[in-house]
């Protein structure tokens, strides 16, 4: 029979103390969320209206009332799909890479090292690369596929390191299983690893999408700005939500700003939306679902 050993006040005063800091933390980090949240909302609603999600600024001066930012959204979609249509296949690669094939070789090593300076990187260099190379070496103009190259690079390193750590979650039992009854190496990470890990990469590449979604410097120097709508990415200036707040904030008026504070709430419901939508898709692709 065993005896319950009762529990110094010493110990109980530490545990107390140690949960009380935990709990500090979470205010902590959870109280400027919270408070920047309802800034945005409370200031983006006031503009927040059918005219700003359907019309663009063309035509609209500094001062004047109404306007949209159309026009930015659809440039900030488009360039957030094209920039995961590039990095997301490349870092998915370069993680299976890492994790089935390098064994820790020196080509895994030396790509382990630059993925880890480029997680580093300030987006500006990332913008001052393509503008240099894309715009000024190749003679290509501005556009919204110079601003998903830039994002892209941006996209890459998160990629790669969330899909690695979820790679390396898969248990080895599942592979040497399907090796056991005569798979292919490349069969067994397309049929069996890559759907095991399915869920956290999705999760890792919604991460890489938040964070570039609202860059503004690369797009400053790949895409410039312009009031009109452009739906061809591939053909001139094109508008994006964090450019257009930018400009706006840039603007001494009241009609500027109130704009501003709508695009910034309008980018934060469309990273929303996206997470929503990668979840959903998560869980109807998930293994314990589909047993």
């Amino acid at each position: 029979m065993s005896i319950i050993q009762h529990v110094s006040t010493g110990r109980r005063v530490k545990d107390r103390i140690v949960q009380c800091l935990v709990y500090l933390a979470f205010a902590l980090a959870v109280v400027p969320l919270i408070s920047v949240l309802w800034l945005v909302i409370q200031n983006g609603m006031a503009r927040l209206d059918l005219e700003f999600l359907t019309h663009s600024m063309r035509g609209i001066g500094a001062r004047d009332a109404g306007g949209g930012a159309y026009h930015a959204i659809i440039g900030t979609l488009e360039q957030v799909l094209l920039a995961s249509a590039i990095a997301v296949p490349i870092g998915v690669l370069t993680a299976i890479y890492l994790v089935e094939y390098s064994n820790g070789g020196r080509l895994g090593r030396t790509i382990s090292f630059f993925v880890d300076v480029m997680t580093g990187v300030p987006s500006i260099v990332s913008g001052l690369f393509i503008f240099a190379f894309w715009i000024l070496f190749l003679g290509i103009p501005f556009s919204g596929f110079a601003g998903a190259l830039a994002l892209s690079i941006l996209m890459m390193p998160t990629v790669v390191r969330s899909a690695e750590e979820m790679l390396k979650l898969v248990p080895n039992d599942l592979r040497e299983a399907a090796y056991a009854l005569g798979v292919p190496k490349w069969r067994t990470i397309l049929k069996v690893v890559l759907p095991t890990a399915f869920t956290g990469i999705i999760t890792g590449v919604m991460l890489a999408i938040a964070r570039v979604a609202g860059e503004t410097a690369p797009l400053l120097l790949t895409v410039f700005f312009t009031d009109s709508i452009n739906n061809d990415p591939f053909n001139g200036p094109q508008m994006g939500l964090p450019l257009y707040v930018f400009d706006q904030a840039a603007r001494p008026n009241d009609t500027a700003i109130d704009r501003a504070w709508a695009g910034a709430l309008t980018l934060i419901l469309i990273v929303m939306l996206l997470n929503l939508v990668a979840r959903l898709i998560a869980w109807w692709r998930s293994p314990a679902r589909a047993r």
